[in-house]
C-alpha cells in the first residue's frame, strides 16, 4: 500500500473578541491542516504550527517526495523529507510542513493497523493526562488584566488544577497581576507564567525574584530563544523552573537547549518541531539528560490529540510507585477549530482527559465543519 494523495486546507476562524500578549494581537485563527490518503482510501489528518499559507506551500513542495511511499515506513518518509530540505530548511516553517505530513502519516498508519498512535509509539504509560488551562491573555489595552479574575474562577469551576497566565507588559504590572492571581486561585492550584520572550536577562531576573514567593510552576520563554547561555544564567538566579522550546526545531535545536543547560523543561511543538517521528527522538534526548518535557500546543483539536498520545508514551524517569501527573497544555482562548473540527469532542473529567484508544489519533474531521472554516481556493484563469 502506498500514499496516493495529499490535500491541504487553510482554515480561518474570526474571533468575536481579539486578545493580545507581549508581542502581538490576535483577531483570527488561521491554521493549515493536511489530509494524507492511501491508495485504498484510508486517510490520516495532521496540522502544522506557523503561518498557514507559507506552511501550505511547504507541504506542496514536499508532496512529490511523499506520494508513492509506504505509509507504514514513517521514519523512511521523514528522513527523505529532511534530506530533501536540509540545505535550506534546517529550522523554521518547512520543518512545520514536514511535521504536518508526518502527523497525518502516523494517524493513517494507526488506522491501517487498527492501533492507536500511543501503541505505535511504544505504548501508553498512562491512560489519562492532566491538562492545564492556557489563557489569561490581555483583552483591554487600557486595563489589560481586567478579565483575569473572572477567567481564573471559570477554569477552577471547570475542574482545572493548573493554569498559565501571560506576563510581559512590564515588571510592575506583572508582579501585581501574579500576586492577584495567586490570591484568587489559592495555594492549591498550580500557576505558571509566560512572557513570550519579552524580557532581557536583567529584567527577567528581577521579575523572577519578585514572583518567587507566589509559588510559580515555571517561567516560560522569559528571554529571546536566541540566547541559550543567558537562559542558563537565569536558571542560576531563580528558584522558579525555566521552560522554553516552542521556537526550537528538530532534535538538533533541542540539543542546544539541553547542552547549554538552558531550561528545566523543554516545550517542543510537535506540529512544528518535526512531527511525532522527531518528537520521539527529542523525548529520548530529554530523558537521557534528566530534563522534563511538556509539549506546546496551539491550534486545532488535531494537535491536542497528537499531544495526548505523545504524553501518554513519555516514561517517568526516575520511576516511582506513585507516579506524578504529566501535564498537557490545553488552550482555552476562543477557538472554533478546537471545539468543532473533529469528533468525538474533547472531554475533561475530574481534571483529566482520557487518551483515546481508537485507531490512529482516535478522531475524525467533520467535513462539513471543515468546509465552513476552509479558505475558498480560487482557480487562476489564463487568458
Amino acid at each position: 500500500m502506498v500514499i496516493k494523495k495529499i490535500e491541504t486546507f487553510i482554515l480561518k476562524d474570526k474571533l468575536s473578541k481579539s486578545f493580545f500578549f507581549s508581542q502581538w494581537e490576535y483577531s483570527e485563527r488561521c491554521i493549515c491542516v493536511v489530509k494524507v490518503t492511501a491508495e485504498d482510501g484510508t486517510y490520516g489528518w495532521g496540522e502544522g504550527y506557523g503561518p498557514a499559507p507559507v506552511l501550505e506551500a511547504g507541504i506542496k513542495l514536499l508532496e512529490p517526495f511523499v506520494v508513492g511511499e509506504n505509509p507504514l515506513e514513517n521514519e523512511v518518509i521523514w528522513n527523505k523529507m529532511y534530506r530533501k530540505t536540509l540545505d535550506f530548511a534546517r529550522r523554521g516553517i518547512l520543518v512545520a510542513s514536514m511535521s504536518a505530513i508526518d502527523i497525518a502519516i502516523w494517524d493513517l498508519k494507526g488506522k491501517i493497523l487498527s492501533l492507536p498512535v500511543s501503541t505505535l509509539l511504544g505504548g501508553a504509560h498512562r491512560n489519562k493526562v492532566q491538562p492545564y488551562a492556557t489563557g489569561l491573555y490581555f483583552t483591554d489595552h487600557k486595563n489589560p488584566s481586567r478579565d483575569f479574575e473572572e477567567e481564573a474562577r471559570l477554569y477552577i469551576s471547570q475542574g482545572f488544577k493548573a493554569m498559565k497566565m501571560k506576563v510581559g507588559l512590564g515588571i510592575k504590572a506583572d508582579v501585581e497581576n501574579v500576586k492577584k492571581m495567586r490570591s484568587v486561585i489559592g495555594p492549591d492550584i498550580k500557576l505558571m507564567v509566560d512572557s513570550n520572550h519579552a524580557y532581557t536577562l536583567r529584567e527577567a531576573t528581577e521579575l523572577a525574584r519578585k514572583i518567587e514567593q507566589y509559588d510559580i510552576g515555571w517561567f516560560e520563554e522569559p528571554l529571546s530563544p536566541e540566547f541559550y547561555e543567558q537562559y542558563s544564567e537565569l536558571r542560576q538566579k531563580t528558584t522558579i523552573p525555566i521552560s522554553g522550546g516552542e521556537c526550537e526545531y528538530l532534535r538538533f535545536g533541542f540539543q542546544q537547549l539541553i547542552k547549554n543547560k538552558s531550561v528545566d523543561i523543554i516545550q517542543p511543538d510537535i506540529c512544528a518541531s518535526g512531527g511525532l517521528t522527531e518528537a520521539k527522538r527529542i523525548s529520548a534526548l530529554a530523558s537521557a539528560n534528566g530534563v522534563d518535557i511538556i509539549p506546546h500546543t496551539w491550534g486545532t483539536s488535531i494537535g491536542i490529540h497528537v499531544a495526548l498520545h505523545f504524553i501518554s508514551n513519555i516514561e517517568s524517569v526516575p520511576g516511582r510507585m506513585y507516579q506524578p501527573d504529566f501535564l498537557m497544555e490545553y488552550d482555552q482562548t476562543e477557538n472554533g477549530l478546537r471545539e468543532k473540527l473533529t469528533f468525538p469532542s474533547i472531554e475533561m473529567k475530574d481534571g483529566y482527559i482520557a487518551v483515546p484508544d481508537r485507531p490512529g489519533l482516535g478522531i475524525d474531521v467533520d467535513e462539513e465543519v471543515l468546509e465552513s472554516f476552509a479558505e475558498k481556493k480560487t482557480k487562476k484563469i489564463i487568458i
